[in-house]
């Protein structure tokens, strides 16, 4: 569970990095926004809102969650105003998680489908082969039994006068 958490913080972190190209100066716009509301406070995407303290503070890239010094999880807010950190970061790994699953479900479930339509189609051409073969089986001994009551008809059921010649 750690390691997801780690894993959907790195994914927030590549967000911010990618967004938190901003200058300096603007980087001070989350500190001047001290006092006002969560909601113009968000309007930014690099600033950070504190319930506690009621401040505005630029979002602390290189540490990837904001330090507990800084504001605790559960009164930190970034992008949503209704949601704290504590509970996005619960929310991502629970939805990561359950889509793992469901991709290793579906894997293990495609793998036995096929295997299970492939023993089928083996064991239906084996039935079929079977088949076939017991058809041949029955025909060549119906020819058979046509051309022993012909011998007998002509009266060639005894030994073959010409086999002593070859």
């Amino acid at each position: 569970m750690m390691d997801l958490q780690k894993f959907v913080a790195a994914l927030l972190l590549f967000g911010l990095a990618t967004v938190v190209t901003q200058s300096s100066a603007n980087n001070k716009a989350c500190e001047e926004r001290n006092g006002t509301s969560c909601e113009e406070c968000l309007n930014n995407v690099t600033c950070l809102w504190c319930i506690p303290t009621k401040s505005c503070l630029t979002y602390p890239v290189r540490t990837i969650l904001p330090p507990h010094a800084l504001c605790p999880l559960n009164d930190a807010r970034w992008g949503l105003c209704w949601m704290n950190f504590q509970t996005l970061i619960i929310t991502l790994a629970v939805l990561g998680g359950a889509i793992i699953i469901a991709l290793l479900v579906c894997l293990f479930c495609c793998c036995k489908c096929e295997n299970f339509g492939t023993q089928r189609f083996e064991a239906k051409m084996q039935r079929q082969a079977e088949k076939t073969r017991t058809k041949q089986e029955a025909r060549r001994e119906e020819m058979r039994q046509k051309h022993d009551e012909i011998r007998k008809k002509y009266g060639l059921s005894g030994a073959n006068p010409y086999s002593k010649f070859t």
